[in-house]
């Protein structure tokens, strides 16, 4: 019989703290030539995604106060990416809706992030490399 070979064992939390701190440091990579600010990026993307809300609904999606998201929201319409609407069936209520610039402006955002991974994949990744990461994002999938 021969010996079976013990793999290394695996510490949950320090592979945590690793993954942690890489995502983090990709992250921070990827925002810094940014058109967006990460908060102003956030709330187009949940508008793009779910469709207009109240800057209050906003705010409890950011985990802000109401008076951070008023400014967020201030900014996105100044800057036409945003647009305020009447609710349907509450003429009290105002809607935050992303404008076409806006949908624009957040997938030309990913777009530029995703070139930059993209390229970094390309040029630091030898082949099997890039297989094993490749598999390894379904990993990261299962875990959020």
């Amino acid at each position: 019989m021969e010996p079976q070979e013990h793999a290394d064992p695996v510490d949950p939390f320090e592979i945590a703290a690793e993954l942690r701190l890489a995502i983090g440091a990709l992250v921070r990579r990827l925002r810094v030539d940014d058109e967006l600010p990460q908060n102003q990026a956030a709330v187009l993307g949940w508008l793009v995604r779910e469709g207009p809300r109240t800057t209050s609904q906003l705010a409890e999606l950011q985990r802000v106060r109401h008076q951070s998201m008023a400014r967020t929201v201030t900014l996105l319409t100044e800057a036409g990416l945003v647009e305020q609407q009447r609710h349907a069936t509450d003429g009290r209520k105002v809607l935050i809706a992303a404008t076409d610039a806006g949908t624009a402006a957040l997938y030309a955002q990913r777009t530029r992030r995703e070139g930059r991974i993209a390229a970094a994949i390309s040029e630091r990744l030898t082949p099997d490399e890039q297989r094993r990461l490749r598999d390894t994002v379904a990993l990261l999938h299962r875990l959020a």
